[in-house]
């Protein structure tokens, strides 16, 4: 084993501009290789592969597929992998990567850029330095994403920028590593994910199998059923308000999740905030939640629950086995459950 893949996904990394705006550019690849070219040593063998590029607004589940298959069909020949991905969709490919390479033992990186590569003033080189030094970490065994200067646990992040170079962030984990001032990474070995059993697997994704539904003022009933109108249905994760809460005095929306759970879709919850945790039960508002079933997601992001939501459902029919999953950490995603006793207060500056 030697060296390092870069696999390109597509993304705006490897774009230029077109006749309606950006789009992929062919000639990408000659692109990259002249760069490395000037940041590489000769003792940092690298090689480049390439999926057909897209941009990452078309992702879809079966593009998680893909992408692992390429990862597997060339695991054993590199000692770490950087996947150049759109940053739109990146978080969400992370994730679910993050659980299909379960106990992996090498790093798998995730970069892209908020300026194509070919541009002048680009973030890309910065971004492909990092995660190459990432790629390079014998001690990380886990699926990360590198990006504005920043290490992160790829199923703990967020996007949480348009156009900033620092577009991604990790509220409820700290970074894995940062850039300092002078240039040189810093990695916190400690935070990493321990060396685990390797447990690969890549299931066929029903791509409409998850959907997410964020509450708003004036939410009903209707937007429940709207998604129970989808015959592959086969879970809902509600995106809820601070701590878990819905508004359970709207007895036509509760009626709906009544109607979801009767026909066995799975309801989980998750909170619309960046930052904290669902605590389900811990506010009266959250209580009816609890009669019906829906699974608290702690402090798991949205497109983390979303990735293994498909994940476990296009692993298992048992059930009970995929509601005992969701709510224990497969690959670090999470934190572990709290049950509630009172409210959560706000803490202390």
């Amino acid at each position: 084993m030697a060296g390092i893949l870069i696999l390109h996904t597509g993304g705006t990394i490897g774009m230029r501009l077109g006749a309606h705006g950006l789009q992929p550019d062919p000639e990408f690849c000659a692109t990259l290789q002249v760069h490395l070219k000037q940041v590489l040593t000769p003792q940092q063998p690298v090689s480049i592969k390439t999926l057909a590029p897209i941009d990452s607004a078309n992702l879809q589940p079966a593009h998680w597929q893909n992408m692992a298959h390429a990862l597997l069909e060339n695991w054993d020949d590199y000692t770490g992998i950087v996947i150049l991905h759109g940053t739109d969709t990146l978080a969400w490919s992370a994730s679910a990567l993050s659980f299909m390479l379960q106990g992996a033992d090498k790093p798998v990186i995730f970069t892209g850029a908020q300026i194509p590569l070919a541009r002048s003033g680009s973030d890309a080189p910065a971004n492909l330095r990092l995660a190459l030094h990432a790629a390079a970490q014998p001690q990380l065994r886990e699926t990360c994403i590198a990006f504005g200067g920043s290490l992160l646990r790829g199923n703990r992040a967020r996007k949480t920028s348009a156009q900033n170079f620092a577009a991604f962030t990790s509220s409820n984990y700290p970074t894995l590593g940062a850039v300092s001032d002078d240039g040189i990474p810093a990695f916190h070995v400690e935070r990493f994910l321990p060396a685990g059993q390797k447990s690969f697997s890549i299931p066929h994704f029903r791509p409409r199998a998850v959907a997410l539904l964020p509450l708003y003022p004036g939410v009903s009933g209707d937007s429940v059923r709207a998604l129970l109108a989808n015959p592959e249905l086969r879970a809902i994760v509600l995106q809820s308000y601070g701590s878990g809460n819905v508004p359970d005095s709207d007895t036509d929306f509760i009626d709906s999740l009544h109607t979801a759970h009767a026909r066995g879709i799975l309801l989980a919850n998750s909170t619309q905030c960046p930052h904290g945790r669902v605590t389900q039960g811990a506010y009266a508002t959250s209580h009816v939640l609890d009669q019906l079933g829906v699974i608290p997601l702690a402090d798991m992001t949205p497109e983390a629950a979303h990735a293994k939501l498909h994940f476990l459902l296009a692993s298992t029919d048992n059930r009970p086995q995929i509601v005992a999953d969701l709510q224990r950490s497969l690959a670090g995603e999470v934190s572990p459950f709290v049950s509630p006793s009172t409210p959560p207060l706000p803490q202390p500056v």
